[in-house]
């Protein structure tokens, strides 16, 4: 079956894709200790899956109290930067594009994550039950733990987690990226700020859509304003049910921040978890690429864009265990399906030995 729809180009503000297929964002756990480096192993990693229309890396933390699990990489100290730089050089030496994902897990964190063993920060005091983070033990072993109890952050600390997304914004840019994309998704900080089950504020980042959203847009504007807003992104999943999220007024933030969207500018959205009315409100609100992520099968992606419902379809665990993915779906071959035990932590095993169809000796 052909899906001519997924292979012809798409400009995303100033970057011109060669297809439509998208590798989304997925935490794999292994960023060098200690320090949370990228290191040669997650270059060859990007680097194998360079044929993607654009690759949107995994979360990296914009600061140390926005650690949300071992070994997630961050984008805060030189080092970190510097192993950035090789990562987006390996995957434009195989002429791919690159996006950085900047986020902050807020209240998805513990005191053993944390420098000094603090608490975890939250828009409010309200800890997310039943969702567990990677940790190593002193044995070496992989342990998965609860979320800690969180403290709301402070008004007058707000201006500074803006200018930590600033900062790590201006070392995306000297490392390299095409593109960086704001996380505002899957339970993240800046989502919790968005739902009503997570923010409880009086200040004037709680209350309604407008001051609940008002972070996000916050953020979105002082990077836009460092990168230019054509090379910026969101990631937003509404409908997202898990890490104890619960929002009322879900489908009118998407909204009002996709309208919000087309005033600053903004490059693209990634939409996550959303349903056809949700998308289509978005259509409407915003003009820019939209790149809709979830466990499509290849057909159901080819048709959304056949349809003009989304611009671009984001893959995650089928890139994990597919480095070739766009040349299988051109081919129409069978795809690999990716070792959960292997998923999030640990070395080669399950990140970088994934065969290609032409690896002859696979």
């Amino acid at each position: 079956m052909s899906h001519e729809t997924l292979f012809s180009p798409l400009g995303i503000g100033r970057l011109e894709l060669p297809n439509r297929i998208v590798m989304g964002p997925l935490a794999r756990h292994r960023a060098a200790q200690p320090g949370d480096v990228p290191v040669e192993m997650n270059a060859r990693y990007y680097a194998q899956r360079a044929s993607a229309g654009l690759i949107i890396t995994e979360s990296a933390q914009i600061s140390p109290a926005g650690r949300g699990g071992y070994a997630t990489p961050g984008m805060v100290s030189d080092a970190q930067e510097a192993g950035w730089k090789a990562v987006a050089g390996a995957v434009h030496a195989r002429h791919g594009r690159m996006a950085l994902q900047l986020a902050h897990a807020g209240r998805l964190s513990h005191r053993r994550l944390q420098e000094s063993g603090a608490p975890p920060v939250a828009p409010s005091a309200i800890r997310a039950r039943d969702a567990k983070l990677l940790v190593r033990e002193d044995d070496g072993a992989f342990a998965l733990i609860d979320a800690d109890d969180p403290r709301p952050l402070e008004t007058n600390e707000i201006a500074s987690v803006v200018l930590q997304y600033v900062d790590a914004a201006h070392r995306a840019d000297r490392a390299g990226f095409d593109l960086l994309e704001i996380d505002a998704s899957d339970g993240a900080l800046l989502h919790q700020f968005i739902a009503t089950g997570t923010n409880r504020r009086s200040d004037e980042y709680g209350g309604g859509v407008e001051q609940r959203t008002r972070l996000v847009v916050d953020v979105l504007e002082a990077v836009s304003s460092v990168l230019g807003a054509d090379r910026i992104g969101l990631r937003l999943s509404p409908l997202f049910a898990g890490a104890d999220i619960e929002d009322a007024e879900a489908r009118e933030s998407a909204t009002y921040l996709a309208h919000a969207l087309e005033r600053i500018g903004i490059a693209y959205l990634q939409l996550a978890d959303f349903d056809d009315a949700l998308l289509h409100s978005v259509r409407d609100a915003y003009s820019g690429a939209l790149i809709a992520a979830g466990d499509w099968r290849i057909d159901e992606a080819s048709a959304l864009i056949g349809r003009g419902a989304a611009d671009a379809v984001a893959f995650g665990r089928a890139f994990v265990a597919n480095p070739d993915l766009v040349e299988r779906v051109k081919e129409n071959a069978p795809l690999a399906e990716a070792d959960p035990a292997t998923l999030r932590g640990g070395g080669e095993a399950g990140y970088t030995d994934y065969a290609a169809l032409n690896d002859k000796s696979a």
